[in-house]
């Protein structure tokens, strides 16, 4: 068994990290100490290279926790479809890489931008983490979401980025993220989600705030809809909304 800060040392990952984990019930330790300090088993540090490997390829915790947790999860698949979006993502930044030594050298073109598109990488995302879409969640979404028309899912969709709208407001009043207001602005979202999409836990938006600052989709949507330091703002009050609660 090992302490959080032997783990921290050899993962590379902070305690702070390996606290929060813990705390939304992505990688809770095995045992605990006489004192009550966390210990870690192979297995748990078995899992955590899991999340670190998803981690690197940009899935969302609360994706990630959906994954491990599904009862149909198989190591050998998961780490399969790893080596795959690994591959796909060493090829783009190799285009990358190539296109900025031509552009160094003169020889690339203002109007050449097939090395950006990662349409590939994205699409086999989301086809694997598809795969894993059973929980109860996952269904409860699919079974509200299948039969409702185009107009209507848009509609929601709009009336989501809405909720984001108050904290590009506060971001740029420099306010607390742990703020009344923020705080209550988070309830809102919380329940919009499980009005309309599935039960949104405290756990499960948890994963979600560490999601809307991660800088990937979800912060590009909701600053462009929001405005600047939105996303970032929402992260923060999330996790003081997950913090008190």
């Amino acid at each position: 068994m090992r302490t959080v800060h032997e783990v921290s040392e050899l993962a590379h990952v902070s305690v702070r990290t390996l606290h929060h984990y813990d705390k939304i019930g992505l990688l809770k330790p095995s045992a605990r100490s006489e004192a009550g300090y966390r210990l870690y088993s192979d297995d748990d540090l078995a899992r955590l290279q899991q999340i670190m490997l998803f981690r690197e390829l940009e899935f969302s915790l609360a994706d990630i926790g959906a994954i491990l947790d599904s009862p149909d999860f198989d190591l050998k698949k998961a780490l399969d479809q790893q080596i795959e979006l690994l591959e796909l993502r060493r090829e783009h930044i190799g285009s990358l890489i190539d296109m900025a030594k031509a552009l160094r050298g003169g020889e690339g073109s203002i109007l050449e931008f097939e090395p950006f598109d990662t349409s590939k990488l994205d699409e086999y995302a989301e086809q694997a983490k598809a795969s894993w879409g059973k929980t109860p969640q996952w269904k409860e979404y699919e079974n509200r979401w299948a039969g409702r028309p185009k107009g209507e899912q848009v509609a929601i969709g709009k009336s989501l980025m809405e909720l984001f709208v108050p904290f590009g407001r506060m971001s740029a009043e420099g306010a607390d993220p742990s703020c009344e207001e923020a705080l209550a602005q988070v309830a809102k979202i919380q329940a919009f989600i499980t009005e309309n999409y599935y039960d949104c836990t405290n756990e499960i938006l948890a994963g979600l705030g560490q999601a809307y600052g991660s800088g990937g989709d979800f912060t590009k949507n909701i600053n462009a809809a929001a405005g600047p330091g939105a996303a970032e703002f929402a992260a923060a009050a999330v996790g003081a909304y997950c913090e008190r609660a």
